[in-house]
C-alpha cells in the first residue's frame, strides 16, 4: 500500500486497448523496443505478454526481438523470428548479458510449448497437427544450439518444400 501522500494515478475503466491507442497516438511509436516495452507492461499491469502482442499486431505496431515473440504462423515467420532469436541470442552471450540470452531461450520454449498444445489438441486438423510438429521440431533445434539453426534451416527448407 502506498503511503498516505502519495498520489496514485486511476486507470478509470479504460481497457487496455484503449490504453495502448493513447500510448501509441502520444508516442507515435512504428517500434517497440525493450524500453517502450517494459513501460507498455508496468502500464498495463496485469496484461500477458501474449495479449499485448496481438494488440501490437492489430495496431501494425512491430516489436523487436525478444519481446515480439516466435511468430509461428508460417514456416516463413517461424524461420524468420528464429533467425532474429539467434541473432540476439549470440550478442547476448558474447556480451555477457545472460538475462537476455536466458530471455530468448525461455520465449523459444513457451512457444515450443503452445505449438505442442496445438499439435495435440483434439479439434486440430491432421494437416495442422503436422504443421505444428514440424514447427516444434525447428524450435527443438534452435533450443539444442542456436548457433547451428541458420545453417540447420537452409538445408531443412528445400526437404520441406519437397514434401509439400
Amino acid at each position: 500500500m502506498p503511503p498516505r501522500n502519495t498520489v496514485v494515478p486511476s486507470r478509470g475503466n479504460k481497457s487496455k486497448k484503449t490504453q495502448l491507442g493513447e500510448f501509441l497516438a502520444r508516442r507515435k511509436l512504428g517500434e517497440i523496443r525493450e524500453t517502450e516495452w517494459r513501460e507498455l507492461v508496468a502500464l498495463l499491469s496485469p496484461i500477458s505478454e501474449s495479449y499485448l502482442r496481438k494488440l501490437l499486431e492489430e495496431n501494425n505496431i512491430s516489436v523487436e526481438p525478444p519481446f515480439g515473440g516466435v511468430r509461428q504462423k508460417t514456416f516463413g515467420e517461424l524461420e524468420q523470428s528464429l533467425l532474429d532469436f539467434e541473432r540476439v541470442y549470440t550478442v547476448a552471450k558474447e556480451s555477457g548479458d545472460r538475462d537476455r540470452a536466458q530471455l530468448c531461450r525461455s520465449v523459444v520454449i513457451q512457444a515450443k510449448d503452445h505449438a505442442r498444445l496445438a499439435a495435440r489438441s483434439p479439434n486440430t486438423a491432421q494437416e495442422k497437427k503436422a504443421v505444428k510438429e514440424e514447427m516444434i521440431q525447428w524450435m527443438l533445434v534452435w533450443l539444442e544450439n542456436p548457433g547451428v539453426f541458420p545453417a540447420w534451416v537452409r538445408l531443412r527448407r528445400p526437404k520441406l518444400e519437397e514434401n509439400a
